[in-house]
């Protein structure tokens, strides 16, 4: 995609010093001295920056071009090489440089494929630092656990803020796909309507499973019904979303809550408005992908839809949105560009932390994380990992709406809405187990 005028003063604005947040106390340029577990090498990375430096190997399991995701994938996997790139020039951490390119594996959004990946790269690697997937990392997370093997987790289940799920082991975003509803649902009924009647269209798993409850919880809470739910798959697998729509025509309902990939929303957003359906649309952030807008959806999409997101995006003025940008060769082809930059904070900061700490190991890393504040120069919420379970006061969502003008196709709306109803509710587990 060509960068719009729009984008070109994004670049420009964009122009400030990129070792503001990224020199890391821990970083010299003395030859490092210790080789303390796997993935830590003498030797420089195969791109090294500095010849002089060690090597820090961390693996990617991502769709990196085999499945439904494979645009996110490579997206995120875009910010965080981005965001490496960027330690590395500054002076790395504690004498070593990062590479996340040697293990990069394309997993295809397969679960058996991931487990596969998983096995040949294991003894390579200090930790990864990317496992797209909720059902695929779930796959693995024994092997992790008897590994000591932390991850990034690209997923938003909120099975990863609890720690007796996640075994201290999968550092998450600022919220989850189900609070994302609560959030999005709030934002709608102040600045929309106040919605009686909601349709649910989610993928089956943990993904849609996870969005679907916390529309229900957002309903119960606020007086509203929830008249219809679709369980529902990619297109890959079930072909189209007739039945959904289908469905959606023959009940009552104002408001559609979206939790799939874009392709489906794509269909659906379409399909109603041309039937005639005179409602709105929600989506999860997985929802949502630019090259929509170069499609017939494109007008229901800008008239009807709105997304939510974790992190501060391509248009975002927090400073680590203008880093994300600046250090981008050109403009991203998603907002997983930002996730994958935002994401790689705790990475950082465990590295840091187990450096000056225990020392560069899989067990080190794990204990580092425990009770670990990361900030992430304002692109998500400040999070403290280790807890009971999630910090709901402090979760807030990125509102966004379509504009084939914007970079992207998207502009933000609110880059920081925190609604009133998680102030309310009580979770005590991942939402999809309530």
């Amino acid at each position: 995609m060509a960068i719009t005028r729009v984008g070109r003063r994004l670049f420009r604005g964009a122009a400030v010093p990129l070792v503001l947040g990224l020199i890391l106390a821990a970083g010299c340029s003395s030859q490092p001295d210790r080789n303390s577990g796997p993935g830590v090498t003498s030797a420089p990375c195969p791109h090294a920056v500095h010849k002089d430096k060690g090597c820090i190997y961390l693996g990617v399991l991502s769709d990196l071009g085999g499945g439904p995701y494979a645009i996110l994938g490579n997206a995120l996997q875009d910010g965080q090489l981005a965001f490496w790139r960027e330690v590395n020039k500054s002076g790395g951490i504690d004498g070593y440089e990062i590479d996340i390119s040697t293990y990069a594996r394309d997993t295809a959004y397969d679960a058996g494929k991931h487990t596969e990946e998983y096995s040949d790269i294991e003894n390579h690697i200090l930790a990864l630092s990317m496992s797209l997937g909720t059902a695929q990392t779930l796959a693995v997370l024994p092997r992790m656990d008897a590994a000591n093997m932390i991850t990034a987790a690209a997923t938003l289940w909120s099975g990863w803020q609890y720690r007796d799920v996640d075994l201290n082991l999968v550092f998450d975003g600022s919220y989850s796909y189900c609070t994302e509803a609560m959030l999005a649902l709030d934002w709608f009924a102040r600045n929309h309507y106040q919605p009686e009647n909601i349709a649910i269209v989610a993928y089956r798993g943990n993904y849609g499973g996870d969005y679907a409850n916390g529309v229900i919880k957002w309903a119960t809470e606020n007086g509203a019904k929830v008249t219809t739910r679709i369980d529902t798959g990619p297109n890959s697998e079930v072909g189209s979303q007739s039945r959904a729509i289908a469905e959606i025509l023959t009940r009552p309902t104002d408001l559609v809550m979206l939790s799939t990939g874009p392709a489906e929303t794509a269909e659906i957003v379409a399909t109603l408005a041309a039937a005639g359906y005179t409602g709105r649309f929600l989506g999860s952030a997985p929802t949502w992908n630019g090259a929509l807008m170069q499609t017939a959806a494109a007008r229901p999409l800008a008239e009807l839809y709105n997304y939510t997101s974790p992190v501060d995006g391509w248009d975002g003025s927090s400073v680590g949105a203008r880093h994300a940008r600046a250090a981008a060769a050109h403009e991203p082809n998603n907002w997983g560009y930002n996730l994958g930059w935002a994401v790689s904070y705790t990475m950082k900061d465990v590295i840091a932390a187990a450096a000056s700490g225990q020392g560069l190991n899989r067990a080190s890393l794990r204990h580092a994380l425990e009770n670990l504040t990361v900030d992430s120069e304002g692109m998500a919420a400040t999070i403290t990992y280790g807890g009971a379970g999630p910090n709901l006061a402090n979760q807030f969502a990125v509102i966004n709406a379509p504009d084939a003008d914007m970079p992207l196709g998207s502009r933000t709306l609110v880059p920081e809405y925190r609604g009133s109803t998680l102030n309310r509710v009580k979770l005590s587990a991942p939402c999809a187990m309530l």
